[in-house]
């Protein structure tokens, strides 16, 4: 009850506008750490004499150690208090990120990624729950549309901005230039984030151990088996099939805990959280929403180098227009939801960002950059209107003091689904690409006219340098070669077109939606 009077009669001093520099310049910081790394794996690998697969690690290992430590975020602001553990999460980012710098061997970079990822843990949860706190109501959809901003633009920004330092400076600045940053983030969070009553330092708090070793075992073995499932051949290794088993039940196990230490508040996490339909299906939708944002931020740039041999700058720039799609659509949510309500911008958001998708899917190996700068900035913008509207309304209907645990619990899921809609997106391009190469090889033979006059037509050309057998075996060579990069586009172009089926899932849940924006605007 004293809790509950405390909320009510807290009031924030700090215009909010002001507090929202740190809590952004700090998500800007870890959002970027997610992506951009991507196009610097080659060098990286290079540096360490490694694999480009065993470089994926340097990846993977951030995502993991986030992933563990930020359903934990609601017990360490508990115990320390909320604002001291914001504080130590950015101190830890900045320390690990000029370690990241350092490293001359992989050792030494998976472990400074993996102390950046816990420091990195902590930031998103609470910046979030602090958003939801120090805005009224009426204000909260233009602070949502500021959030979504940065959550969605820096992954967008990380290849372009990774690989233009990596191409002029070398990749250790990729990770150095968190310091500077951090330092004023760090100094900014001290001046002017306040703390209220409820996420203070708390007594008597447990730590669950239990419910956090299944949580890591979970999370670990979970990315193991993306990360690899599609080089192993799935489940038809028997090892992936083990630790898969392994995966599902530590994450049964973790959930049981859950529930069992709900009453006592003793848990990591309080899943009953769940129970809040708007919640429920809002965290439901920007999981999906994360799966197709961060799976495509990853294939994109991939495609154009694979495909049209661009650098590793030129394609992390592709992502530009996307960007700016974000940034358009940021300005346009806080407006439309003040005048339409945020249901309909909801659903106009996955309308656009279904047709983006549609938009990738015309393609072809023929393009320009600036020919896929419109599906970017459509799918940016779609991306922007669809998740902003329901991260603000999936939380609308909480207390303040259940932001932090709900803020912790939708980032863990959001976590997991962009790992599971990268690893699907990889086995589909795969796959499709198979599909499609065993479908036309079918026409490369001799019967085919067109293909017979292709073959004459290509050979002709080989004659002037070599005999006439070799040139023929030449120029089927060549057609095959073609082959193969017109299945491997076939594979990219059905994945964008399973986008667009995914998104357009989400819309009849829309409707169960409770929109409590119309209330507040017909006040």
């Amino acid at each position: 009850m004293e809790n509950t009077l405390q909320q009510e009669e807290w009031k924030f001093k700090i215009n909010p506008w002001i507090t929202m520099i740190p809590v952004m310049l700090s998500i800007f910081m870890f959002a970027l750490d997610e992506t951009i790394s991507n196009v610097a794996l080659p060098y990286m690998a290079g540096s360490f004499s490694i694999s480009h697969n065993e470089s994926t690690w340097i990846i993977t290992s951030y995502l993991v150690a986030s992933g563990i430590l930020i359903p934990t975020v609601d017990f360490f602001s508990r115990l320390i208090g909320r604002k001291q553990y914001f504080i130590l999460s950015i101190i830890i980012f900045t320390v690990a990120s000029v370690f990241c710098g350092l490293a001359n061997s992989m050792a030494m970079m998976l472990f400074a990624r993996i102390v950046q990822g816990i420091g990195g843990g902590g930031i998103m949860p609470i910046a979030q729950a602090i958003i939801f706190e120090i805005f009224p109501k009426e204000k909260l959809p233009q602070a949502m549309a500021v959030f979504g901003l940065g959550v969605i633009m820096a992954p967008i920004l990380g290849p372009s901005l990774g690989g233009w330092i990596t191409e002029n400076w070398s990749w250790p600045f990729i990770y150095f230039i968190n310091v500077p940053f951090g330092i004023l983030c760090l100094y900014l969070t001290k001046e002017y984030i306040e703390e209220p009553p409820y996420s203070r330092k708390q007594q008597n708090v447990k730590m669950d151990f239990s419910g956090f070793f299944f949580l890591a075992i979970w999370l670990l073995t979970l990315q193991i088996v993306l990360d690899k499932g599609n080089d192993a051949d799935w489940f038809g290794a028997p090892w992936i099939c083990k630790l898969f088993t392994v995966s599902m039940v530590c994450f049964i196990a973790f959930v049981y805990i859950q529930k069992k230490k709900a009453k006592t508040g003793d848990g990591l996490i309080n899943l009953s959280i769940l129970k809040n339909k708007n919640f429920l299906i809002g965290t439901g939708g920007q999981i999906i929403l994360m799966a197709v944002l961060m799976s495509s931020a990853a294939i994109l740039p991939s495609m154009l180098q694979r495909l049209l041999g661009y650098t590793s700058f030129l394609s992390g720039l592709s992502m530009i227009p996307r960007g700016a799609g974000c940034f358009v659509a940021s300005i346009l949510s806080g407006i439309l939801v003040v005048r339409l309500g945020i249901k309909p911008v909801a659903v106009l958001g996955l309308v656009t960002l279904a047709a983006g998708g549609l938009l990738f899917g015309q393609i072809n190996t023929n393009i320009a950059l600036a020919n896929i700068a419109l599906p970017n900035f459509v799918f940016g913008a779609g991306m922007v209107l669809s998740m902003v509207p329901l991260s603000n309304i999936s939380c609308a209907t909480l207390s303040n003091e259940e932001q932090t645990n709900a803020s912790g619990v939708q980032n863990l899921f959001k976590n997991v689904g962009a790992a599971i809609g990268t690893s699907i997106a990889t086995t589909m391009i795969s796959r499709f690409s198979q599909v499609h190469q065993m479908m036309m090889v079918k026409s490369l033979t001799d019967t085919n006219s067109v293909f017979a006059e292709k073959v004459t037509t290509i050979s002709s050309a080989f004659m002037t340098q070599v005999d006439p057998v070799t040139a023929v075996h030449m120029a089927q060579g060549q057609i095959y070669r073609i082959l193969n990069q017109q299945a491997a586009l076939w594979g990219y172009v059905e994945t964008f077109r399973y986008y667009a089926v995914a998104v357009v899932l989400i819309l009849p849940f829309i409707y169960f939606l409770h929109d409590t924006s119309k209330k507040k605007n017909a006040d």
